[in-house]
């Protein structure tokens, strides 16, 4: 019976596979992935170390850890850092950054909250990690290059968020769209730290020459998203290996389209290495559309399948009178700018990444709530 453990080193071989031109442009450079702990993290870590593991001493990616832990310290990371694959440093990207630094030739900016349940809780956090978390980074990029030893890459994960609530005419959405975003909303900590972390990005790029480019993820899931981490899909996948029924707090209605978590890695590291100065790429996929009622019906399927689950989808509401403030109706990317510029291409359909979602929950059934 396949295991997470199965699924992980699957999607690892297929990521370095993908990645047969990228990654071996980062070896022997250092590469620095902040709130590397996290859900991105997750496969961002792990592509480069699987990479490492068949390359020569002197070809391998020197992958240094950033983050707070807030969370924890995942049980994944740990054996990385005991072996000495991975360099974890301790550190709140809201503080300044560490001295002395070393010197990094890739930049991975992850480290944010992502999740609507936790964002809330901390808005002044949320905004301090995205704009002065990234503004520290573009400032030692900013060092580096007058001291003559540039940064090569660096990735600013944005969000489809900053897309907030397009009109039909603008769905899918082009990475061109300026948005219709609430600045004062229950979401806004999040959106408008994200557009003005945009902002620096790309006057970086053209007043100082950084070579910082900017992900858009569209509705990222897979291995790595904690089951606690309050969105969607691990929320009903909690559900489901808790043998209840699932509990959707809405009508059903919003649609979506879901990107499974080593073809959204894919995007990013293709951005990192191919992608321009400056600009901003949509990493999701186009097809299909579903409903978020329709996505949970077909979990409620894979669970039956997979462990015969006994529940069904059952309606109810959040006491949060705010969860579905400013929730976007539809979203749904144009990914033209990322297939022909950088040669992204999703893999994995949504069902079966679903299903390999779950295998991957079935093994990794609990996660930190703080």
């Amino acid at each position: 019976m396949e295991t997470a453990t199965d699924i992980v080193r699957e999607d690892l071989d297929l990521l370095c596979r993908m990645l047969a031109e990228e990654l071996p442009q980062l070896a022997g450079k250092q590469l620095l992935i902040t709130g590397g702990a996290g859900f991105l993290g997750y496969y961002l870590v792990q592509t480069a170390t699987h990479f490492n593991r068949s390359a020569s001493s002197a070809g391998r990616i020197g992958v240094t850890v950033f983050d707070n832990f807030s969370r924890g310290m995942p049980a994944w990371l740990v054996p990385l850092r005991d072996a000495g694959e991975v360099t974890v440093v301790t550190h709140d990207l809201r503080a300044p950054l560490p001295a002395p630094m070393e010197e990094f030739s890739y930049i991975i900016h992850g480290a944010s909250i992502a999740s609507p349940t936790y964002y809330r809780v901390d808005p002044i956090g949320t905004m301090d990690g995205n704009i002065n978390g990234l503004r520290n980074l573009l400032d030692y990029a900013l060092v580096q290059k007058v001291k003559g030893r540039p940064v090569e890459g660096f990735l600013f994960f944005s969000s489809s968020e900053i897309y907030g609530d397009p009109d039909a005419a603008n769905i899918p959405t082009p990475e061109t769209y300026r948005g219709f975003v609430s600045c004062t909303g229950p979401r806004a900590c999040y959106d408008e730290a994200k557009r003005f972390g945009e902002t620096l990005c790309v006057n970086f790029a053209k007043q100082h020459g950084i070579p910082v480019k900017v992900a858009r993820p569209f509705n990222n899931y897979g291995p790595g998203l904690k089951i606690t981490d309050g969105r969607l899909i691990p929320d009903f996948a909690r559900d489901i290996f808790a043998g209840r029924d699932i509990v959707m707090l809405s009508d059903g209605s919003p649609t979506r389209t879901f990107c499974y978590s080593a073809d959204s890695v894919q995007g990013y590291y293709k951005i990192l290495v191919r992608g321009r100065p400056g600009e901003a790429y949509n990493i999701g996929t186009e097809t299909p559309e579903i409903s978020v009622g329709a996505l949970a019906e077909t979990l409620v399927g894979l669970g039956r399948t997979l462990s015969g689950y006994p529940g069904k989808v059952v309606r109810g509401q959040s006491a949060d009178t705010d969860y579905l403030v400013d929730n976007p109706n539809r979203r749904c990317p144009v990914i033209a700018k990322a297939r022909d510029e950088l040669g992204y291409g999703p893999q994995v359909p949504l069902k079966e990444g679903l299903r390999r979602a779950l295998v991957w929950y079935s093994g990794n059934r609990e996660g930190e709530e703080k």
